[in-house]
């Protein structure tokens, strides 16, 4: 079984390779006539100068935090070069993201134009470059120190290094987007009475450019930490009952592997229906990765852990994966009383659609909440928590790196470009 640890950085770089491929395929689309090329050149300018800004910041601070985890901690050379990787890594996957979503915003317009169909590809090949870059270079970089070091406790470094740089990109990158998206609002629509994207308003570009530093950038960076630290978690657990279950620490970055090649295969059944219904075209991905991985989930669970049980944990994850996402789809969509009934308070003023937004936003909260935390039990308990709280804890951290695998087969292509 040793030799299957190498599948998970194949895996990485298949991702990467893939990511490549679509990201090729969306700057070879047309790129508009002139008016669209010079806004969108504006946009790519200033995203860029934002985050060459807020880069600069960051790199000073990851390598002051690198000596002293150098010169503090045992193996400090290890963990710290682990730490430059992974703040390296987590910005690299933020920067892709971005660098290619500004590039597709003006495609996807353009190719608007020959219809919704069209636009629907290209947007959703420009967003599957940042899903698969996200988790090819997590995978890879978790289980290349993991191969490198043949110690999970040295690989604790990546993750932090992951988890500085989604910090200042999610938090610095929304910061800044809601003080353009408020700002653009506040001088257009108050002051000058200009609706909202209107090209007469100057804080539409910096409006458009928050959206692409806080939604591409940061949303990449984040997802690149949550990715890594939760199946560096379930490594870590892994490491407390391998006594039992030899394969224990290898086990997450098999089950990550197999949703990184389920998703790539996904992407593909995303197409636009003749009833021209895009959320029905996502979640026919989401549904064929979902497929996959529960059957190839059964057969890697039974060659690796000798016991289904642990197959019953990556069942609770995907089943947190699906009421969350339907629980999120009836508290946005307008089909739903949510929605509904905020829009009805509108008509009687800005107060009472303050009051009802407010309260629906409390009571969206309880159902996913409620769900967590019964997931979290149900995992525990289903490989024989009660028995073993050793084992209960690490069947929490499988369902929850089934939960994470299955939000990036979903981000491969709900990553979209922002315009």
């Amino acid at each position: 079984m040793e030799g299957l640890i190498f599948i998970a950085p194949l895996a990485g770089i298949v991702s990467l390779a893939f990511s490549v491929f679509f990201a090729n395929s969306v700057l070879k689309e047309d790129v508009g006539n002139k008016k669209m090329q010079e806004i969108a050149g504006a946009i790519q300018e200033g995203a860029m100068a934002f985050l060459s800004r807020q880069y600069r910041t960051i790199a000073v601070v990851s390598i002051i935090l690198a000596f002293i985890i150098l010169f503090l901690l045992d193996n400090g050379l290890k963990i710290a070069t682990g730490f430059l990787v992974g703040a390296i890594s987590s910005a690299l996957a933020g920067y892709i993201g971005m660098s290619v979503s500004v590039r597709a915003n003006v495609r996807t317009a353009q190719a608007a134009s020959s219809g919704l169909e069209r636009a629907l590809s290209v947007a959703f090949r420009g967003g599957a470059v940042t899903g698969l870059s996200v988790v090819g270079l997590a995978l890879l970089g978790t289980s290349g120190f993991y191969i490198l070091y043949g110690n999970v406790n040295l690989v604790v470094g990546f993750g932090f290094g992951a988890s500085l740089i989604s910090l200042f990109a999610r938090v610095g990158g929304g910061i800044f987007t809601k003080a353009a998206d408020v700002g653009a609002d506040l001088v257009g629509k108050l002051e000058a009475g200009i609706p909202e994207d209107d090209p007469r308003n100057a804080g539409v570009i910096a409006d458009n450019v928050g959206d692409n530093v806080g939604d591409c950038a940061g949303m990449g960076a984040d997802l690149f930490e949550t990715y890594v630290v939760t199946s560096l978690a379930a490594m870590l657990l892994g490491s407390l009952v391998i006594n039992t279950y030899e394969n224990a620490i290898l086990y997450p970055l098999m089950l990550g592997s197999i949703a990184i090649f389920a998703s790539i295969i996904s992407i593909f059944f995303v197409k636009l229906g003749k009833d021209g219904n895009i959320m029905r075209a996502l979640y026919r991905g989401v549904a064929g990765s979902t497929l996959i991985c529960l059957i190839a989930f059964y057969f890697v669970t039974s060659a690796l852990m000798g016991s289904m049980k642990f197959y019953y944990a990556t069942l609770v994850g995907v089943l947190i994966m699906v009421l969350i996402v339907v629980i999120t789809e009836y508290y946005t969509s307008t089909k739903y009383r949510p929605v509904k009934s905020i829009a009805a308070s509108s008509e009687t003023g800005a107060a009472t659609n303050i009051i009802s937004g407010l309260s629906i936003g409390f009571e969206s909260t309880l159902l996913p909440t409620v769900v967590i935390v019964v997931g979290i039990l149900a995992s525990y308990f289903v490989v024989g928590g009660a028995a073993d709280p050793g084992i209960g804890l690490y069947g929490i951290a499988i369902a929850a790196v089934n939960v994470i695998n299955h939000r990036h087969d979903r981000c491969a292509g709900l990553l979209r470009p922002h315009y």
